[in-house]
């Protein structure tokens, strides 16, 4: 089952949230011969993980399916980094040499002591999960809380987590289906950003396609990235409008920008940015535009950092 990405906060007694964890989508299947790891594209994982077929085999009832993630920390932060110096081990005596200490959180349970429970209801699956696993070894059962989502994911992004998962807690497991009774809803950062140009729209949307946006530097206006999300149909034609009218000949950026169907503006309008993180590359990771700031000078605007 797959969750499907929101830009809503909201609390209600009717879902429960779980802290999103930034790692690798894994079923595990125990049965009385042993324990056997899948991805979600259903390669198998034994000899990737294998001190977590071993931990599987030693906390999961037998006839039982999990479902949960594969994690590896850096810190108190789970690093999909990190975890990516163990994913591409497939030699069990090299995963288990590497170093990098991995954990198991499971939310789910689609099977349990040769039970389909994917019909009943969340909360349901969820009580049969804390019996189905025992012990506090590699595999754990991801906490969860109930109502309060707004509260939750304020702590969540403070704590410097990826976000959240909001489950509906009387919905069923659907298999492979990516659902509305699971979303997402990330932690994202805010800040001021000069648009520098746009991209032609395509398919049905109008107006323009994506934002170029950009911040000052001692070198000039550096190039951010691409905003493609966070515009309704009144913002792609007003904001249209405006680009069109601020039209110029060459590019503000002192990067090079790449692409086709790209049109240069003066910097003049500012943005606000909601993203997740920035890369290594200095670019914005899922950015949505957020609205126009009219209270700072676009020369004023520059990249901020954490604690700044």
């Amino acid at each position: 089952m797959l969750a499907t990405l929101t830009d809503k906060r909201f609390s209600d007694p009717a879902w429960i949230f779980e802290r999103k964890l930034d790692g690798v989508r894994v079923v595990a299947a125990r049965t009385a011969e042993g324990a056997h790891l899948w991805s979600r594209s259903r390669q198998p994982l034994d000899r990737t993980y294998p001190e977590l077929v071993d931990a599987v085999e030693a906390q999961v009832s037998p006839g039982s399916v999990v479902d949960g993630e594969v994690v590896a920390f850096a810190g108190r932060q789970t690093s999909f980094a990190r975890l990516q110096r163990r994913s591409g081990l497939h030699d069990p005596d090299a995963a288990r040499a590497s170093g990098i200490r991995v954990f198991y959180y499971v939310f789910d349970a689609p099977v349990v002591g040769g039970r389909d429970t994917t019909a009943l209801p969340l909360r349901v699956r969820k009580r049969l999960l804390r019996r189905a696993v025992t012990g506090r070894g590699l595999v754990r059962v991801t906490p969860h809380r109930v109502g309060d989502g707004e509260e939750y994911l304020r702590q969540a992004c403070a704590r410097g987590w990826e976000g959240l998962i909001a489950k509906r807690a009387d919905a069923p497991y659907r298999v492979g289906r990516r659902s509305p009774d699971w979303l997402k809803l990330k932690c994202v950062h805010e800040q001021e950003l000069v648009i520098g140009g746009w991209t032609d729209p395509e398919g049905s949307r109008t107006g323009f396609g994506a934002l170029l946006v950009g911040y000052f530097d001692e070198r000039g206006l550096r190039y951010a990235g691409r905003v493609g999300t966070g515009f309704d149909r009144r913002v792609l034609a007003d904001l249209g409008a405006r680009l069109q009218a601020l039209a110029a000949d060459a590019s503000p950026f002192v990067d090079r920008v790449p692409g086709r169907g790209v049109h240069w503006v003066r910097p003049e309008l500012v943005a606000e940015i909601g993203f997740t993180e920035w890369t290594r590359d200095g670019r914005l990771r899922h950015p949505r535009y957020l609205g126009l700031r009219a209270d700072k000078a676009p020369q004023d605007v520059v990249r901020e950092e954490p604690g700044a």
